[in-house]
């Protein structure tokens, strides 16, 4: 798609800027979410929220918001709410404004290699915090024992028990000081966790964090209202066990879907004011594609930073910021195993699973359901419930909510087929080239190497033929883009072929790829090539390249028997 360059308005936007009141004072764009604030005070019910949203999504911003709302200071903040509809709510929303003392702890930064890391990096936020309130110990609020804990933390001298007691001792200190209970805001609490299991300290990690958070939300008599933000709910760990009073609101819901992320109304307003209101259908398929809780959500960092650009074609922005680690590493462990689902999202389509919004991470690498849900709620699949009778269980359909994030998948598994190519003195390169040029033998060779890779890094009795060569069409998918649409099983001419590579613009090459496997005593090698060359042409499979203007087109047999493969070229 073209765009015609032009001059648009520019806003002043919050690029990377997640501090509620340096953006209101220093006049930044906002999209208004204080109906966040009213959402939560509308629970008096459930004092503690855990609002699970993928990264980038404005969690950090709403929780300094929160803050800003809640906390009792000795100075007026109205004037950063006074154009706010939280402003206008009621008297019953304004009741609670700068009311509280609130304790706010950010897990960001924890992510580590090693559990040492990663706890030395927890201390140093612990003790950061009570610097933050150190007023406590050094204008004679503590008794002695009570000071001498104060200090232990201060000082980065605190064993680990008094280090997972924090919170709650802290939020003791300031509801007797204050004389109000404590709002307590928790940011990220589990990345200390994806960390721990990607890298081995898992147990660690959980332990600590579990102990940290139930001391300051579990059965808290100076608990006045807690938020409690991340990825996912990680719950079948015990995460939050005994926490009778947690409410959990993850992207499935239709509570506070609008809290997070911008709505098409939002963006389309945004576009406007910028003279861009042309490009909302390119934005939609970059940017769009999320739905939380029934509602159409874009990706709020994406959007900033494409207004943000002069350039008016959109680009990948938050995948640049996420980290997706442990997404990769699973996708990569999974291709082999997953791939006919994968290739079913890379080509476009949706795959019907259900879901746990309680995340098992300990099972992650191995439970399938783990694996699906952690790609939805982390944002790289669309989540679309199916209608089910009553006693049935719901089911969604899950697909890849647009350009941006398809570029995860695609660049994983050209990872993945570069690596299994060249780990065995192949090339990526020469396989594509030669397979685009019709080179038959240099395909073959290639594509030899590839299958005995795949053959000797997997038990070959377990492992059937078909799946070989559904693998080589995973990586295709993605090796081949954007310049080629890789499509399996399509119809063309009079039957199937098993793979299609259609070329995006006419007059480059195409390819028609027929599959076939020897069966001992069956069918040989030269048996099931020639029936793959025989059905190619009694088929015409080159027929929808050749309408689309493709020149010129290749077509191959390719026939596989264990660790053998062989290619012949077919008329196109």
């Amino acid at each position: 798609m073209g765009y015609p360059a032009r001059e648009f308005m520019v806003l002043r936007l919050p690029i990377g800027l997640d501090d509620f009141r340096a953006l209101r004072e220093l006049g930044l764009e906002y999209v208004d979410k204080s109906h966040l604030i009213k959402e939560i005070l509308d629970r008096p019910g459930v004092p503690v929220l855990l609002l699970p949203r993928p990264r980038r999504f404005g969690k950090t911003l709403n929780l300094s918001m929160l803050r800003c709302w809640f906390e009792k200071t000795k100075e007026d903040l109205s004037h950063l709410f006074a154009d706010l509809s939280i402003w206008t709510a009621g008297d019953e929303y304004r009741a609670h404004f700068q009311r509280y003392p609130v304790i706010h702890f950010n897990f960001k930064g924890t992510r580590a290699a090693t559990w040492e890391e990663c706890w030395a990096a927890l201390q140093l936020k612990i003790q950061d915090l009570y610097k933050e309130h150190r007023f406590l110990l050094d204008e004679g609020h503590l008794d002695d024992v009570e000071s001498s804990r104060f200090r232990s933390v201060l000082g980065g001298s605190g064993e680990k028990a008094l280090l997972a007691n924090a919170l709650g001792d802290l939020s003791a200190y300031l509801h007797r000081h204050h004389g109000e209970k404590v709002v307590i805001l928790i940011d990220e609490y589990d990345e200390p966790l994806h960390a721990g299991f990607l890298n081995g300290y898992g147990v660690e990690s959980l332990d600590f964090v579990r102990a940290f958070l139930g001391a300051a939300l579990k059965s808290n008599s100076h608990l006045q209202r807690a938020v409690v933000t991340g990825i996912l709910r990680v719950a079948k760990e015990n995460m939050f066990s005994g926490l009778n009073n947690l409410g959990v609101y993850t992207l499935l819901a239709a509570q506070f879907n609008t809290c997070f992320g911008f709505t098409e109304e939002e963006v389309t307003a945004l576009l406007t004011r910028t003279g861009r209101a042309g490009y909302l259908p390119a934005v939609r398929a970059w940017y769009n594609g999320y739905l939380f809780g029934g509602q159409v959500i874009y990706n709020p960092w994406s959007v900033l930073c494409y207004l943000d650009r002069e350039e008016v074609e959109p680009a990948g922005y938050w995948l640049s910021t996420s980290s997706n680690d442990l997404v990769k590493v699973l996708l990569e462990e999974r291709a082999f195993t997953f791939q006919t689902a994968f290739e079913t999202l890379l080509e476009g389509g949706a795959v019907e699973r259900e879901l746990d919004e309680n995340v098992a991470l300990a099972e992650i690498h191995r439970s399938d359901d783990a694996l699906w849900s952690l790609l939805a709620f982390s944002g790289y699949l669309k989540a679309e419930k199916r209608s089910h009778g009553m006693d049935e269980e719901a089911t969604y359909l899950l697909s890849i909510p647009n350009r941006e994030v398809r570029k995860v998948y695609s660049s994983t598994f050209r990872g993945w087929m570069k690596d299994r190519v060249e780990r065995s003195g192949g090339s990526l390169h020469r396989l594509t080239t030669s397979l685009l040029a019709g080179d038959a033998e240099s395909f073959e060779e290639e594509l030899q190497r590839f299958v005995t890779d795949v053959l000797s890094y997997h038990d070959p009795g377990k492992l059937q033929p078909e799946r070989v060569y559904q693998g080589f069409v995973l990586g295709l998918l993605a090796v081949l883009e954007p310049g080629f649409r890789v499509r399996s099983n399509r119809e063309s001419g009079k039957g199937r072929p098993d793979v299609l590579i259609h070329p995006v613009r006419p007059g480059q090459p195409g390819v028609v790829l027929e599959l076939k496997v020897a069966h001992p005593a069956k069918k040989t090698l030269e048996d099931a090539l020639a029936e793959g060359v025989s059905q190619i042409a009694a088929g015409d499979y080159g027929a929808e390249l050749r309408a689309a203007g493709a020149s010129p087109v290749h077509a191959f047999a390719v026939a596989f028997d264990g660790k053998t493969v062989r290619v012949l070229r077919a008329p196109g």
